[in-house]
């Protein structure tokens, strides 16, 4: 069957609206096509989405009826979430996934429609901000949306790295293999941990344990089980995980030349951190780890005796944020500096926008809105990408994206912004 592409005068009769369990074949359908995997979802994937998804938050783009509508022509989910901030506290967010348009009905306004819908949901709900993963880089900052964290990905050439295995930690902690049951056990204590020491770590839920630990195979997203490992300090105290998974290469003369990829690693000392890469740098056969998703600033090169033996083979943009309250944002972190400073917040979606004056100091920060005569005006995407200290506001000046109303104005906010280490979210989602 050929489906008709949309033609303008189709745009007001397309429906935005969340689905019903009986509409979610159709548009698992729908998502499957804008992501390119094929596009029927098992009975198993659909049922499960329909025990663990929340409709109120589903929503999808439905063509006119009619041949051969109605139809699924863009999906669009968000779920609850919260964001680590620098200083360690959380704060409630708007979490955006599954977002797709279909190729016979883009640049229609479908995904502005959705999006503008479940952000005034999310300032209604009173999250703080909205969070996504953006596979395209372009879309998001017309939303609002910052780049605040970056990713980085390290190849290490084991051979190189010069670690001695039988390297172990000054507190006499152990590094013991586990198994999924285990990790499902330790891990969420262990994250939580996490949570109150790295900004831009997000929260997991019991159903993140369940898909990562293999009790959610479905028939298009089969379940390959990695090596589990953990660290114990010497007082038995789990303080960080490891799960990676290896190929099976060899080379001429029965060489094995297997890669280690890690698909997390955590921990909460920095004794659990040496120990866990070490342990992975030094299992037998592997020539090459690949690290997963790391901060730009991770200890893991400098833990190598040869720190050269690492290098960055991706290096990108990861989590986006959208603030939706710049009051509670800029309250809810820590500052490392002293200082007061008067802004104004370019919002053009109307809901984050004004002018504030912020009050920071180590002990806590007042941010009030109001501001006579402002410092520098900043759109709110750009106050995005300078929340979690990952970005420099005088850069940002440099490159015209934000204004000074005064001379050295990016400068000092971007000094009470900026923070010691760079956040991090290890989470795709």
């Amino acid at each position: 069957m050929s489906s008709r592409a949309a033609t303008p005068d189709d745009h007001e009769a397309i429906d935005v609206r969340a689905v019903t369990e009986d509409e979610l074949p159709d548009w698992s359908r729908a998502l499957n096509t804008g992501f390119l995997r094929p596009p029927t979802a098992s009975p198993q994937t659909v049922a499960k989405r329909r025990a663990h998804f929340d409709l109120t938050r589903t929503r999808a783009a439905f063509t006119p009826a009619g041949a051969p509508g109605p139809r699924q022509v863009a999906t669009f989910r968000s779920f609850a979430q919260e964001l680590t901030v620098p200083g360690g506290a959380t704060v409630p967010t708007d979490a955006v996934t599954n977002v797709t348009v279909s190729p016979t009905h883009r640049r229609r306004g479908l995904l502005s429609r959705m999006m503008a819908a479940d952000l005034a949901e999310a300032k209604e709900r009173g999250d703080v901000a909205a969070t996504l993963i953006a596979a395209e880089y372009p879309i998001y900052g017309r939303f609002g949306f910052g780049p605040a964290a970056t990713g980085a990905v390290w190849e290490v050439d084991v051979p190189r790295a010069g670690l001695d295995p039988r390297w172990s930690g000054p507190d006499g902690g152990r590094v013991d293999l586990a198994d999924p049951e285990e990790i499902r056990k330790v891990g969420p204590e262990l994250h939580e941990r996490l949570r109150t020491r790295v900004a831009g770590v997000v929260s997991r839920d019991e159903l993140w344990w369940q898909y990562n630990t293999g009790l959610w195979p479905t028939p298009e997203d089969p379940w390959t089980e990695p090596f589990h490992a953990v660290y114990r300090n010497a007082r038995g105290e789990v303080e960080g995980l490891v799960a990676y998974q290896a190929d099976d290469r060899w080379g001429d003369a029965k060489q094995p030349q297997n890669t280690a990829q890690v698909r997390q690693l955590i921990a909460v000392t920095p004794a659990a951190e040496r120990a866990l890469w070490t342990y992975v740098c030094s299992v037998d056969w592997i020539t090459t780890v690949r690290s997963g998703l790391r901060a730009p600033d991770d200890l893991l090169p400098h833990l190598l005796p040869d720190p050269r033996a690492a290098r960055i083979v991706t290096q990108a943009d990861f989590l986006w944020v959208r603030i939706l309250d710049v009051v509670r944002a800029l309250e809810a972190r820590s500052y490392e500096t002293s200082g007061e400073f008067a802004f104004e917040v370019l919002d053009p979606a109307g809901l984050a926008g004004g002018r504030f004056t912020l009050t920071a100091a180590p002990g806590g920060a007042v941010c009030s809105p109001g501001a006579a005569s402002p410092q520098l005006t900043v759109d709110v995407r750009e106050l995005g990408a300078l929340w979690l200290g990952d970005e420099s506001a005088a850069r940002l000046a440099a490159l015209g994206r934000l204004v000074e109303h005064e001379a050295g104005a990016a400068a000092a906010f971007g000094a009470l912004l900026r923070t010691a280490r760079r956040p991090w979210c290890p989470d795709v989602f």
